[in-house]
C-alpha cells in the first residue's frame, strides 16, 4: 500500500494553463528524519529542496516529492531517539527562519585515499525497501498533477543519496538528471546509469566524517570507465556531513536539473 508523503505545489501552479507540464523532483531525506509517514511526517521538510522551498519560500518550479523511510529499527539511534518535535522547522506567517548553524568542521583538510572500495552496496535498512512506493508516488504525481514525464529528477541526502544511486540503477528510463548528496555509489550500480547517460551531478563534503570522502571514487571511475559523458563530481572540501545546506541553499543545482531533459 503507497503511504503518505509530502507534496509540494509550485508557486503558480494553480492558475496556469491546465495544459501546462511541470517538472517533478524526487527528494530522498536523510537517516534521521525517518517516521512512520503520518504523524512524523514533518521531519522530511528539515532539510533539503522542501526545506528551500516550504519554510525558506524559494520559488522552487518544481513539483516536489518528499516521502518518509520508515524505521526499520533504527528509532533506538541517539540522534533519532533524541529529536524533539521544536527541532521541526515552522514556516512563517511573515518572513522565514534564520537557517541553522552549520556543522562543525574540527577536521582539518587532507587529502582521502581515492583507490579505497565502497564495503558495502547499500547501508542497511534504506530505500531500497521502498522501492515500489517511490515509483507508485511518481506514477501518481506525473498522472494526477500534471507532471511531465521527460523532466523528473531525484536528489537525496546521505541515506538518501544512497537511495538516489539506487534508484537510478533499478529505474533508468525514469530519471531526466540525480544528484546524490554526500552519498557514494557502488561501482555495481553503474552499468543502467552509464548505459541511459543519465546525467549526474555528486556532491561530498571534505571533512565529512561521516561519509568518508575516499569511497566515491571507485563508482565515479567505473561511469567513466563505462562511457558515461555527463558525469559532475564536487567536493566542498570546507564543509561536512551537511554539505547539503550549501547545495540545496544555492541557486545552481536547481538550475542544472532543470537543463536536462529526457530524450
Amino acid at each position: 500500500m503507497q503511504k503518505d508523503f509530502y507534496l509540494y505545489l509550485p508557486y503558480g501552479f494553480h492558475s496556469s494553463s491546465p495544459d501546462r507540464k511541470w517538472p517533478v523532483l524526487m527528494f530522498l531525506h536523510g537517516n534521521g528524519e525517518r517516521g512512520n509517514g503520518r504523524e512524523d511526517l514533518d521531519w522530511v521538510t528539515v532539510h533539503g529542496p522542501i526545506y528551500e522551498a516550504w519554510v525558506q519560500k524559494r520559488d522552487l518550479p518544481f513539483i516536489i516529492i518528499a516521502p518518509q523511510l520508515p524505521m526499520y529499527g533504527m528509532d533506538s539511534i541517539s540522534y533519532i531517539r533524541d529529536r524533539k518535535p521544536e527541532q521541526i522547522p515552522k514556516r512563517l506567517a511573515a518572513g522565514v527562519p534564520d537557517r541553522p548553524v552549520e556543522f562543525a568542521t574540527p577536521k582539518k583538510m587532507e587529502p582521502q585515499d581515492a583507490n579505497a572500495w565502497p564495503p558495502v552496496v547499500l547501508p542497511p535498512s534504506g530505500w531500497e525497501k521502498e522501492e515500489e512506493d517511490l515509483m507508485d508516488m511518481v506514477e501518481t504525481v506525473i498522472k494526477n498533477y500534471n507532471g511531465d514525464s521527460d523532466r523528473v529528477y531525484l536528489t537525496g541526502l546521505s541515506y538518501g543519496g544512497f537511495g538516489t544511486w539506487y534508484m537510478a540503477s533499478k529505474h533508468p528510463d525514469t530519471w531526466a538528471a540525480i544528484c546524490p548528496i554526500v552519498g557514494w555509489g557502488h561501482p555495481d550500480l553503474m552499468k543502467p546509469i552509464a548505459e541511459h547517460q543519465i546525467p549526474v551531478w555528486v556532491f561530498a563534503g571534505g571533512r565529512d566524517e561521516g561519509v568518508s570522502l575516499k569511497y566515491f571514487y571507485a563508482g565515479l571511475n567505473k561511469l567513466e570507465e563505462l562511457g558515461h559523458k555527463d558525469v559532475r563530481f564536487t567536493i566542498e572540501e570546507d564543509m561536512g556531513h551537511d554539505t547539503w545546506r550549501r547545495v540545496y541553499g544555492g541557486e545552481d543545482v536547481y538550475a542544472w536539473l532543470l537543463s536536462h531533459k529526457k530524450m
